[in-house]
């Protein structure tokens, strides 16, 4: 077998850390995947993996050839995509993440999309409100919402979205609607307890800007638990359209202080400053900007 092939099996087996998986993926026996691996070791003097009957590890020096080894085959089918007539076709994984609610609404639901593009692509999510070091968990791609604080990105602003005060129509019903931003203080309030959540707000008016610090009695360190407790009518949130795109459309969750303003939480596409950015990560990004596109929070369909 010649030594891309090789290649291409290493990475596999890498990414999926499994033999029967990526022989499973490749379409090829497990067998023929474990011999390749074998003879690479053999060829290279070295062992690539800690082999165990419950865990295949990759070892030092199998971790500095996979670095190698896939800038060498993503760069070969780069060149041949670039002088063929076939479209662009990518193999091994990408490894993306973002905040819980938003990938679980508007990115998720769309990878089947380019996962049918790519078949020799497998993706790997990573779910977290928190910004995880994108370089210590091996992300290739994450969406960012908010200010950028981080130098050490390549970043790309896509998409913008309001922030809105809303609370569901149970809870409006029970309690008077705020006419004011300092009414705010003397409802039940529901706060994210990290990123660009927290309790002081500044809100815009037609002619003033006010300050509000909100007395929250729920602090959630997730999106998915400020969601869940504004539809359960627990009370008023500081939160995105995205959050509640559709039950603002329903009517089970309505916008108030209409006649108030926040400042909009952008959307980023991170990746990390440094390293070369490989033609599979560059089609999934321009994949990702396209679906985000298509919403009307999309960058392009705001210019």
């Amino acid at each position: 077998m010649d030594l891309f092939t090789s290649m291409r099996y290493f990475i596999r087996v890498y990414d999926t850390n499994s033999f029967s998986a990526a022989a499973k993926s490749l379409k090829v026996g497990q067998s023929t995947v474990s011999k390749t691996i074998a003879h690479l070791e053999r060829e290279l003097g070295e062992a690539l993996f800690l082999r165990s009957t419950r865990q295949l590890t990759p070892t030092e020096p199998g971790k500095v050839f996979y670095e190698h080894a896939v800038k060498i085959v993503e760069d070969a089918e780069a060149a041949l995509s670039a002088v063929g007539s076939k479209s662009q076709s990518f193999s091994g994984q990408i490894k993306i993440s973002g905040t819980l609610t938003f990938m679980c609404q508007y990115i998720i639901p769309r990878l089947p999309l380019f996962l049918e593009a790519h078949p020799g692509i497998d993706i790997s999510v990573h779910l977290d409100d928190r910004n995880v070091g994108l370089i210590e968990q091996g992300i290739d791609v994450s969406l960012r919402m908010g200010q950028l604080d981080d130098s050490g990105l390549v970043a790309k602003r896509i998409g913008r979205c309001r922030r809105i005060v809303v609370g569901a129509v149970s809870y409006l019903e029970a309690h008077r609607e705020p006419q004011t931003p300092e009414e705010l203080i003397e409802h039940t309030t529901i706060v994210l307890a990290q990123g660009e959540g927290g309790d002081c707000f500044v809100f815009k008016g037609r002619q003033r800007t006010k300050t509000i610090l909100v007395r929250p009695r729920l602090r959630i360190n997730a999106t998915e638990g400020v969601r869940s407790a504004v539809l359960a009518g627990a009370g008023l949130s500081v939160s995105t359209e995205w959050m509640f795109e559709s039950e603002l459309e329903t009517g089970v969750v309505r916008e108030v202080l209409t006649d108030w303003t926040l400042p909009d939480l952008d959307l980023w596409v991170v990746m990390p400053a440094g390293r070369r950015t490989s033609a599979k990560v560059r089609a999934f990004v321009e994949f990702i900007e396209a679906q985000v596109n298509s919403t009307r929070f999309g960058v392009g369909r705001q210019s």
